[in-house]
């Protein structure tokens, strides 16, 4: 393991490679196993990749956590350069030396033809270890997809190798100072050159790790206008812009016109450079048709925000095991079987059981839903045209709205649950486990802040085809709770049956709200996406528990003691959200009809 430095020692970090194979199999891994570009992958290779990636994680990546966290990454002005601490670099360098960021690229270019779950897995364990620098990985993995689907083949061959070995990494420049939400008032400039390249010009902020020397090069993915553009987002394309320009042969030649002018100070995340960008006729390179930008980048977006979605419970796992491992030796206060002068152990004391149960459930929960939306997304990716694949885009569709926001807001609750269950000392910086809720918290608001998925969930995703594919998934979740024949999983199976009952009512409201009553269903947005999100982790934890009986697994009996403690505890109480969905924005009239009286 790393030499730590002194006093910034990371707490311990074990990677839950037991419980992601279970998730997988819940996930759907049987399906894609059996597709033939998955022949060349096995449950031992699997397995095999997932501890190998553990042992990286636990040792090297968890290093520089803490390190990160205390002394940031630095930005010299007179360079425009930004530095990472060396337990950074060395955590990199690993990475890369491993060829792990190429597991996930098909064959045909190189890499290692992993579903993209399996390479999810590995995600989540670099983000419990070190959400900071996983950012990094994040956004280079969104720009080889978007190259994937939408680069040219001179562009994907220059430029995918080295993005999917790590030497070079990626970014995504969307924001700028008056563009966030509404990306439709981007102000960079993109114009033409004889030479068929464009000079870019304008300045993005939020632009994670856009300068860093972890890597050769830095290929930033930029939304840009041209001169003849019409307004609003329609008018915006995708541009490459690298740091350092590219030879032909693949060298890297001269600085691009492009530097960091500032980095941001932040509530968390201290490790990971948020960049202020400025392209000054900097050199890009189409990427996808002019004027098609928004749908090129979504192909970013998307993969992001099922990334920051995963982001939720790996943040969760790391905060669970620092307060379980707390609880389990600070000693307080006595329980009823404890008798006088010996005091209790905290993790005795059934509500501080409570919180961890909540903890633990919730981020298996998560992890599901985000493991199940990605399998649809391997699978619609790999099975050729036809309804089953539509199948497949649908669901993938659906429930990335929902593993984005869900999961992020359940992993900010179970960092702050962390926190209170280490009490004063929680709140102190030496305990390391504040960390966890300042890093997680901006997870609820980049990539889409969760209002608007909840917005994309009901006015986008719910209304195609009147609802039905919603339907079709709470069809399915039926079917589970019908072959429940364990009576220990009867009581679980009720509180979902009653939770998906008021989320099918609520959805034919809702459906029913976007097209009469838009403000009545942006009023219950929100609301409506923390149901949904509780139903679907409901019934993913009953699947857990079934496959856990099924494979015969030790854990089977907690698995079910799991899924029907989060029945109880998380989507029992769902069901009263239904009557606050439904009541519209009349509720709202505080703030509709005038200002308060405390306001005025």
């Amino acid at each position: 393991m790393t030499t730590q430095r002194e006093g910034l020692a990371p707490t311990p970090y074990r990677a839950p490679v037991e419980e992601a194979l279970l998730a997988l199999e819940v996930a759907g891994l049987d399906e894609l196993l059996d597709l033939p570009v998955y022949a060349h992958v096995d449950r031992d290779a699997i397995r095999s990749v997932l501890e190998e990636f553990a042992r990286l994680a636990e040792n090297e990546i968890v290093s520089g956590d803490r390190v990160g966290d205390v002394l940031h990454t630095t930005f010299d002005a007179a360079t425009g350069e930004v530095h990472a601490p060396e337990e950074y670099r060395r955590a990199y360098e690993r990475y890369v030396e491993g060829g792990w960021g190429a597991l996930p690229i098909p064959r045909e270019l190189g890499g290692g033809g992993f579903p993209t779950l399996i390479a999810t897995v590995l995600q989540e364990f670099f983000a419990s270890a070190n959400l900071a620098l996983s950012l990094n990985i994040v956004l280079t993995l969104g720009a080889i997809e978007a190259l994937l689907q939408w680069g040219s083949d001179e562009q994907r061959a220059l430029y995918l190798t080295k993005l999917s070995t790590g030497e070079w990494s990626g970014t995504m420049n969307l924001t700028e100072p008056q563009a966030g939400s509404d990306l439709g008032e981007i102000r960079t400039t993109a114009t033409a050159r004889e030479d068929g390249t464009w000079r870019v010009s304008g300045t993005k902020i939020f632009i994670t790790w856009g300068e860093h020397t972890l890597s050769e090069n830095i290929i930033h993915l930029v939304l840009a206008r041209t001169p003849d553009a019409p307004a609003g987002t329609k008018g915006l394309s995708l541009f490459l812009v690298p740091k350092f320009l590219v030879e032909a042969n693949g060298d890297t030649a001269e600085h691009n016109h492009v530097r960091a002018v500032s980095i941001e100070h932040k509530l968390g995340l201290n490790g990971s450079p948020t960049c202020v960008m400025h392209f000054d006729e900097a050199t890009g390179f189409l990427v996808g048709p002019l004027h098609g930008g928004m749908k090129a980048m979504f192909t970013m977006m998307n993969n992001a925000r099922l990334a920051i979605g995963l982001e939720g419970p790996a943040v969760a796992e790391r905060a669970y095991q620092h307060a379980d491992l707390y609880a389990a030796t600070r000693e307080q206060g006595r329980t009823a079987q404890t008798k006088a002068p010996a005091l209790s152990v905290i993790r005795e004391h059934p509500d501080v059981q409570r919180m961890l149960l909540t903890m633990s459930t919730t981020t298996q929960a998560a992890r599901l839903l985000i493991y199940r939306a990605v399998a649809h997304k391997d699978l619609a990716h790999a099975l050729s045209e036809g309804p089953l694949k539509d199948h497949h885009q649908e669901m993938v569709d659906l429930l990335t709205p929902i593993a984005k926001a869900w999961s992020t807001d359940r992993g900010a609750d179970a960092a702050s649950t962390a926190i209170q269950i280490f009490g004063g000392m929680g709140y102190m910086e030496e305990t390391g486990v504040a960390q966890r809720l300042r890093d997680v918290r901006i997870t609820t608001i980049y990539e889409g802040s969760n209002g608007i998925q909840g917005i994309d969930l009901a006015f986008r995703k719910i209304p195609r085809d009147g609802g039905a594919h919603a339907r079709e998934l709470f069809d399915e979740i039926r079917r589970t709770l019908a072959k429940v024949d364990l009576a220990s999983l009867e009581l679980a199976a009720h509180h979902v049956l009653s939770a998906l009952e008021v989320l099918e009512t609520t959805t034919t409201w809702m459906v029913n709200a976007v097209r009469d009553r838009p403000d009545d269903a942006l009023a219950g947005a929100t609301h409506y996406q923390r149901l949904f999100g509780d139903v679907v982790g409901g019934w993913l934890m009953i699947e857990r528990a079934l496959r856990a009986t099924e494979l015969g697994r030790a854990n089977a009996p907690i698995a079910i003691d799991e899924a029907t403690f989060f029945a109880i505890e998380v989507v029992s109480p769902s069901v009263g959200l239904g009557a606050v969905i439904t009541s519209g924005v009349a509720r709202l009239g505080a703030l509709r009809h005038g200002a308060s009286e405390h306001a005025r």
